[in-house]
């Protein structure tokens, strides 16, 4: 067994991964970037080492940093976690080379994998079923419109070298090629430095389940069920189960064989899992999409229905030792839901949100579980991927797992940046959801069910009691005149907040003090609400109820309020308003995220329509197409290819064209 192990990864991964090796006795080494200097998995290894600046590149993904990294602090194996180069060929190559194990599989395996268009044509030959598709390796060249129409729509592009939902593009008819090849091929050299595509036929009502396998390098190869993975946004898994409702034993085992063939097909070692596309209306029909040869972000649903640690079995695996479980003894036990918390915004088109963590609340409680790496003052920037951790919740069946996993989210609260929590917690009550009748389109036909900018009138009424809280003289002795209650003669008028939260805006008026208001929310007839602090709580009792929120002060005037899964952050409205850009939707156009400018697609003094892309910008691995707003003329376009820019930095000014006389 080894002594000592480096970490090749950040966030959360990096967390959980130290947390076995600690189990197993092993000294864990973290690396880190400029931007994690101070983050979680830096404070819990043994040691650390800096490899680089913030930029991926030059830091996580770069491998001669990594390997001395690991030679420098007496490491005599790497694990990759997952993603950056967890399924990279070269990185363990270079591994070996240097005299340190790889935590994963052979370079043969990796390589043969790797590459989806290989890896179809590898496990094909051993029988396992493939979709139907096409390559740049067969088509040739100007012949992508031709193979799209011969694979038929709709149909899906994919990069032959990615994996996690990047560059993935669904094409539902042959005008919409062009743009998705030219968007797909953007991303993945972006994110995989390889422009390769493929294109599949796209499977109706389609199933993502998955199979996890386990192989040592004595031969023995088992499966340990299945994974439903089919709630999914922009290609992004969401929402994990073990078992998935969809399967019988028959099919579970019929699945399970195919998978365990498919990782012998190229002589795999460690933990893997074998994708497969099913659709839900002929759930015995599936078809072999790609091996994931790495740990997967879904691991832990595996583990609390079968009580395997995966990532102690990969590194008693890389360590040579043989593999004691038999097929014969898995048993999946109970049920078991993950759901992946976002720093994004779902009212927003799921685009990535930042911020310094202001405060955090992390569940707990019998059949919960968390993975994170979220601490109070962690920066949340746009170098990297938006997850921020995972809730996941045990049940002896799927109702008690779910209702676990609910309200294991409802006592989630990341206060300082908008998360996706408030998302799950809808999309978990959604009925289709809990009747298990799921598929890989549900989220987007629900979205707008799903998803509201509105914040509820309570967490108004408790921002501006919290703001008069704040105001309250303290001291033994309280001058009266000190006492924030907008009196004036004939007696109290109240104290007015004007306030702001997203595109919500309301004016709060307060008479009395905390413990005994009576507040109206824009005019409407008032109600009795009293308030007080208690550490990070903030307790309201309303006629609707009695609520404990968390609360954390931003910048300025803001708190921060979250309360049964949903996060708001309420200021004080801007008094006076611009009238600038207030004609037609004209004025600047603005980023919706903090990012980097990928493409500048137009030019000053272009005429353009409304929905014409005007810049693309990207952040935490996530391309948004910025669009003209209205038919005009692009009068000002302040940024360049390669810029950073801010959360509602002026990326474009439209303005209406002048009519000819």
């Amino acid at each position: 067994m080894f002594d000592t192990v480096l970490v090749a990864n950040r966030g959360e991964i990096a967390v959980r991964v130290i947390r076995s090796l600690q189990g197993l006795g092993i000294r864990s080494v973290a690396v880190y970037s400029d931007a994690d200097a101070d983050a979680r998995h830096v404070r819990e290894a043994h040691t650390a080492v800096r490899i680089g600046p913030a930029e991926a590149a030059k830091s996580y993904l770069s491998i001669p940093a990594i390997v001395q990294a690991a030679l420098d602090t007496g490491a005599q194996a790497v694990h990759p976690g997952y993603g950056f180069l967890a399924e990279n060929a070269e990185f363990a190559r270079a591994c070996a080379e240097a005299g340190l194990v790889f935590i994963g599989p052979p370079v043969a395996a990796i390589d043969a994998m790797g590459d989806k268009i290989r890896a179809k044509a590898t496990v094909s030959k051993a029988g396992v079923p493939v979709v139907p598709g096409a390559s740049d390796v067969d088509i040739p060249e100007g012949g992508f419109a031709a193979a799209a129409e011969k694979v038929g729509f709709p149909l899906l592009l994919k990069p032959s070298a990615g994996g996690g939902g990047k560059g993935m593009r669904l094409v539902t008819e042959l005008s919409e090629l062009d743009a998705a090849v030219e968007s797909a091929r953007r991303e993945a050299k972006g994110s995989f430095g390889d422009d390769t595509l493929l294109m599949e036929r796209f499977v109706t009502t389609p199933r993502h389940i998955e199979i996890q396998v386990l192989a040592d390098t004595h031969g023995n190869v088992i499966h340990l069920g299945e994974r439903e993975c089919s709630l999914q946004r922009r290609h992004q898994k969401i929402i994990e189960e073990a078992p998935s409702v969809l399967l019988d034993e028959a099919t579970r085992a019929k699945m399970g064989a195919s998978a365990v063939e498919a990782a012998r097909s190229v002589g795999y070692v460690g933990a893997g899992t074998v994708e497969f596309i099913v659709s839900a209306t002929a759930p015995d029909e599936f078809f072999f999409m790609e091996m994931n040869t790495r740990l997967q972000v879904e691991h832990p649903v595996t583990e609390l229905v079968t009580g395997l640690d995966l990532v102690e079995w990969q590194v008693k695996i890389a360590a040579g030792d043989v593999l004691t479980v038999a097929q014969d003894d898995v048993r999946l036990d109970g049920h078991a839901v993950e759901a992946r918390v976002y720093a994004e915004d779902p009212t927003r088109g799921f685009i990535p949100t930042g911020g310094t963590v202001l405060a955090v609340h992390e569940p707990s409680g019998e059949g919960v579980r968390v993975d994170s790496w979220m601490s109070e003052g962690a920066v949340i920037g746009s170098n990297y991927d938006p997850m921020l951790a995972k809730v996941i919740a045990w049940g002896p069946d799927r109702a008690a797992a779910l209702h676990r996993l609910d309200l294991a989210l409802a006592d989630t609260a990341l206060l300082g940046l908008g998360t996706n929590v408030a998302f799950l917690r809808g999309l978990l009550a959604d009925g289709d959801v809990r009747d298990g009748k799921l598929d890989t389109g549900l989220v987007d036909r629900r979205l707008s069910t799903l998803v509201s900018e509105e914040v509820p009138p309570e967490f108004f009424v408790a921002a501006a009691l919290d703001r008069l809280l704040s105001l309250q003289p303290q001291g033994d002795v309280v001058d009266p005149w000190d006492v924030p209650d907008g009196w004036r003669l004939g007696g109290s008028g109240g104290i007015d907040f004007a306030l702001k939260s997203g595109s919500s805006e309301v004016v709060v008026r307060v008479q009395g003090t905390p413990a005994n208001a009576l507040v109206s929310v824009d005019g409407a007839e008032p109600v009795r609400v009293s308030a007080r602090r208690l550490g990070d709580l903030l307790e309201v009792r309303h006629p609707t109820g009695f609520h404990r929120y968390r609360h954390s002060a931003g910048s300025g005037r803001t708190v921060w309020l979250a309360r049964d899964g949903h996060s708001f952050a309420i200021g004080e409205r801007e008094r006076l308003r611009s009238a600038a850009g207030s004609a037609g939707g004209a004025g600047p156009v603005t980023s919706p995220m903090p990012g980097t400018v990928l493409v500048v697609k137009a030019a000053a003094g272009d005429v353009v329509t409304a929905g014409t892309p005007l810049v693309v910008v990207e952040a935490m691995k996530m391309e948004h197409t910025i669009t003209a707003p209205i038919d005009g003329v692009v009068s000002e376009l302040p940024v360049r290819a390669g810029q950073q820019v801010a959360l509602d930095e002026t990326v474009a000014v439209v303005t209406p064209q002048k009519d000819e006389q």
